[in-house]
């Protein structure tokens, strides 16, 4: 029962569960932020009507998203203060910078942008309005970047000083900060995925409309846009995720010998990357493994003949350095994690490509097979930019700050298991309550398609449409 009730167990589950959800909104507001742009822009340049039924279509859902994300990242905030206030007073100083630009700046620019592209239809000068949704659009992006570099702060700790006499890490360079080789790598990859994840949804939604034959005038290129946005963005993803595992091993070598369950330093066609492993319920043993031999290695070191430093010598450097303990995450976390990113990024990225194939010269496939796999576009992009956050994440135990703050010296000394418990109970219920009023809102949107907009007016060109978004 004390187990059960262990404050930092609770905190940890607190955490985790509110991130999650926090983080099912944020890369499908980033992504439909600047893919509404594009439409809308298309709409401006063209005065095709299907353009901008599209754009307030997926405007719609990018509304949805937007509050729903501005909602559950308030509760963020609040639990530092809450279950990680010695984590707060440790890293205040130096989170204290890139979360006020990021509030301050980014997302007070987004949130006035915004509010004018919702009310400015009709009130505003077309183009001007345009210019509202790409500001905010880049609003999002701008965000995303501060937040970030935040969170490389813990991965790569750089520009701060610790003041050992008030036990806390102090700012000396906000350019180190913002400029983090760690930041600088994951934030094209983060940004590309969440364009994979927007990518997902266009397609589940074209998909479940052309399936039933309606709404082709609109849907088909918003298809044909999300077929290639995937692609495109899948790439990016790929080649900004092997930048970033360069950062990830010059910076956090456990990570990635974690990532590989790779006990023992490894070398050149010993450095392989296995596709699928079992091992001893420990996880210190392998019996069977299908392995792709060198892969690891160029992976880790862009070279056939690299080597990757294993578990076993990792914790025997760190116990040198900072004295007795265990400084290896949970290993079977990191391990599938790690291969369900990149299983279900290749999965739906293969179904882009047929999709392409089968939609070539303006064909429509028959077979409601091809249409059902389609629709499981979104849920594949989302899950695999969900398990690469948990990757990254518990990659990084027992580690809150590497090498600064252990996890469990960060929870707050005041706050009991029950405390703890109380809260996670009523967030749980709380988030799961939203978590259906946010499926259903998305659904009867999808469901409802493409708003019926007339044709322009011949003298004026002037489309009659809602005054807001909505």
């Amino acid at each position: 029962m004390n187990d059960l009730l262990d404050p930092l167990l609770l905190a940890r589950w607190q955490f985790g569960l509110t991130t999650v959800y926090h983080f099912l909104f944020v890369p499908l507001t980033i992504g439909l932020a600047t893919t509404t742009a594009i439409f809308q822009t298309a709409w401006v340049r063209t005065a095709k009507v299907e353009y901008l039924r599209i754009t307030r279509f997926f405007g719609s859902i990018f509304l949805i998203n937007f509050a729903m994300g501005v909602v559950t990242g308030i509760v963020q905030e609040f639990q530092f203060g809450m279950n990680w206030s010695e984590y707060s007073r440790f890293v205040g100083d130096i989170f204290g910078a890139p979360l006020a630009l990021e509030g301050l700046l980014a997302f007070f620019l987004e949130a006035t942008f915004i509010g004018l592209w919702i009310f400015g239809w009709n009130r505003l000068p077309q183009k001007l309005h345009l210019a509202t949704i790409w500001v905010t659009a880049v609003g999002s992006i701008v965000s995303a970047y501060f937040i970030i570099a935040a969170n490389a702060w813990m991965q790569n700790p750089v520009g701060f000083e610790l003041n050992a006499e008030r036990g806390r890490a102090e700012l000396v360079d906000i350019w180190a900060v913002l400029t983090n080789p760690v930041a600088l790598a994951a934030f094209p990859h983060t940004i590309a995925a969440a364009f994979m994840v927007s990518s997902g949804l266009i397609i589940t939604a074209a998909a479940w409309h052309l399936s039933r034959n309606q709404h082709l005038d609109t849907m088909r290129p918003a298809l044909k846009f999300g077929l290639w946005a995937m692609v495109v963005s899948g790439a990016l993803t790929t080649f900004f995720g092997d930048q970033l595992s360069l950062a990830m091993v010059a910076t956090q070598p456990m990570k990635m010998a974690a990532a590989e369950a790779t006990y023992d330093t490894v070398c050149g066609a010993d450095a392989s990357f296995s596709i699928f492993t079992l091992g001893t319920p420990d996880g210190t043993n392998e019996l069977f493994s299908i392995r792709v031999p060198y892969l690891l290695s160029l992976l880790s070191t862009h070279s056939l003949d690299g080597c990757v430093e294993g578990i076993n010598d990792l914790q025997a450097q760190y116990t040198e350095l900072w004295g007795p303990g265990d400084y290896t995450p949970i290993i079977w976390v990191t391990y599938w994690a790690f291969r369900w990113m990149i299983g279900l990024g290749m999965a739906h990225v293969l179904v882009a490509v047929v999709g392409l194939w089968l939609t070539r010269k303006g064909r429509m496939p028959k077979q409601k097979w091809v249409w059902k796999v389609a629709i499981w576009s979104f849920p594949l992009s989302l899950g695999a930019m969900i398990v690469g956050w948990v990757f990254t994440e518990m990659g990084r135990q027992p580690w809150i700050v590497f090498s600064q703050m252990f996890t469990e010296s960060a929870v707050s000394p005041n706050v009991t298991g029950l405390d703890v418990l109380i809260s996670l109970t009523a967030f749980t219920l709380i988030y799961g309550i939203l978590a259906v009023v946010e499926v259903r809102l998305i659904i009867r949107a999808v469901r409802k398609g493409p708003p019926e907009i007339g044709a322009p007016d011949p003298e004026t060109g002037r489309v009659e449409q809602p005054s807001t978004v909505y």
